[in-house]
C-alpha cells in the first residue's frame, strides 16, 4: 500500500507522463500526415515498425514521468527565488542536457531493433553518427523542446493554484455546482500584528514565506489541500474520508506543530523568534463550484467556513491552541495516543445550535472525554 505522500507524487508526476505521450503521438503523426501517410525513410531516421512505436512511446512515457519528478522534487526547489523565466530557461538546459544522454541511450536500442541485429554492431553505431550531425536530429531537438517547455509550464500552473485545482479545472469537475461534505483546518499565526511592528514588513514577509512553507509539508503528507491563504491565515481542507483516514486532519496539525519545533534555531537565528498558530477543526456540507470571469477560482461556501472560523478565533478565549467540534470528534477513529478535553458549548454567531468544542493534546496513555 501506498503512503498518502507516494499516492500524492504518483498522482502529480502522473501528468507528465500524459504530456510526453500526447505530443509524441502528435509529433509522429504530423510527419506521418506532411510524408504522405507514411514514416519518413532517410538514412538518419529509424523507421519504426509496431515494436519500434510501443519501445518509443514507453519510453517517452518514462522520460516523462522521470521529467515530472525532477521538476517537482528537485528543480523546482533548487530555483524556488529565481524569476520565472531565469527558472525556465535554466530548466530547458538542463533537460535539453538530460535529453541528449537519454537520446544517446535509447537511439542505439531502437536501431539495433530496426537492423535486426545487436547494440554493439558497428552500423548502429555509424547511424548514430549520421544522425546526431542531421537535421533530423535538430528536428527531435525541437520537438522535445517543445514538450519540455509545455511541461515547465505545467509545473509552474500547478504550483501557482495547486495540482488538485488544476485537474479539477481540466476534468471540469466543478463547472456545475456540487454538494461535498468536507473538513476544514482554519490556523492562524498567534501575535501577527505585534510581529509585523516588531519585525518589520519586509522581515514578515520573509517570516511568513518561511512559515508557510514549513507547514506545506505536513500538509501534503497528511493529504491537505490548501484553499487560501488569507494574509497570515491558510485554510486547509480535506474531504471527508480523506480527513478522517488515520486522523490525517488532527494529525496534520500536530505535525505541523512538530516541523515548527524542529527548525527553531534557524528562526531564532533569522527572525529572533519562533511563530507559533492556534487552529479550529471542523466538518460539514459545502457547495463546491467555479467562480469568476477575470480569473476563475474554486470555492466552496457554507456554514462550516464560518463556523470553523469562529471556533478557531476561540482559542485565545479557552487559552488553547486547537479547538475541534465533537461533530467531528466523533467521527475520527481515534487511537490511544489523544487526550480530549471538553472547554464548552459556546454559541457561535450566526448559528441556532451551540458547538460543543474540545481541545486535543497528544502523549496522554489514552484518550478521554473530559466534561
Amino acid at each position: 500500500m501506498l503512503t498518502v505522500t507516494q499516492r500524492r507524487r504518483f498522482l502529480r508526476v502522473l501528468p507528465f507522463g500524459g504530456i510526453w505521450l500526447s505530443s509524441s503521438l502528435v509529433f509522429l503523426l504530423i510527419e506521418w500526415t506532411t510524408a504522405g501517410g507514411r514514416f519518413p525513410d532517410t538514412d538518419t531516421a529509424i523507421l519504426p515498425d509496431f515494436r519500434i512505436l510501443v519501445f518509443a512511446l514507453a519510453a517517452m512515457i518514462v522520460i516523462g514521468l522521470s521529467v515530472g519528478y525532477v521538476e517537482l522534487y528537485f528543480l523546482n526547489r533548487r530555483f524556488s527565488h529565481v524569476p520565472f523565466l531565469r527558472k525556465a530557461l535554466y530548466k530547458l538546459l538542463v533537460y535539453l542536457l538530460f535529453i541528449h544522454l537519454v537520446v544517446l541511450t535509447t537511439f542505439p536500442l531502437a536501431a539495433a531493433m530496426e537492423q535486426g541485429t545487436g547494440v554493439l554492431d558497428p552500423a548502429v553505431w555509424s547511424k548514430l553518427g549520421r544522425y546526431l550531425v542531421s537535421l533530423t536530429h535538430l528536428s527531435t531537438a525541437l520537438q522535445l523542446s517543445v514538450t519540455i517547455g509545455l511541461s515547465i509550464v505545467y509545473a509552474q500552473v500547478s504550483e501557482l493554484i495547486g495540482h488538485t485545482t488544476l485537474l479539477s479545472y481540466l476534468a471540469g469537475t466543478y463547472h456545475q455546482p456540487i454538494r461535498e461534505e468536507r473538513i476544514f483546518l482554519f490556523l492562524d499565526m498567534r501575535s501577527s500584528t505585534t510581529l509585523t511592528e516588531r519585525l518589520g514588513h519586509r522581515r514578515y514577509f520573509n517570516l511568513l514565506r518561511a512559515y508557510y512553507a514549513d507547514l506545506s509539508a505536513a500538509i501534503d503528507r497528511h493529504g491537505g489541500e490548501i484553499y487560501q491563504y488569507v494574509g497570515d491565515e491558510v485554510i486547509v481542507t480535506w474531504t471527508l474520508p480523506e480527513g478522517l483516514r488515520n486522523n490525517n486532519c488532527l494529525r496534520c496539525f500536530f505535525a505541523m506543530q512538530s516541523e515548527l519545533w524542529q527548525r527553531t534555531d534557524r528562526y531564532e537565528t533569522e527572525f529572533g523568534l519562533v511563530p507559533e498558530f492556534k487552529a479550529g477543526l471542523h466538518f460539514g456540507p459545502v457547495t463546491a463550484g467555479e467562480v469568476g470571469v477575470i480569473k476563475k477560482h474554486i470555492t466552496f461556501t457554507g456554514d462550516v467556513l464560518n463556523a470553523t472560523a469562529r471556533i478557531q478565533s476561540l482559542c485565545n478565549t479557552y487559552q488553547v491552541d486547537l479547538l475541534v467540534s465533537f461533530n467531528l470528534l466523533e467521527r475520527l477513529p481515534l487511537g490511544e495516543q489523544y487526550s480530549l478535553r471538553h472547554v464548552g458549548t459556546p454559541p457561535l454567531r450566526g448559528r441556532s445550535e451551540p458547538l460543543r468544542l474540545y481541545t486535543v493534546t497528544t502523549g496522554d496513555p489514552k484518550p478521554k472525554m473530559i466534561s
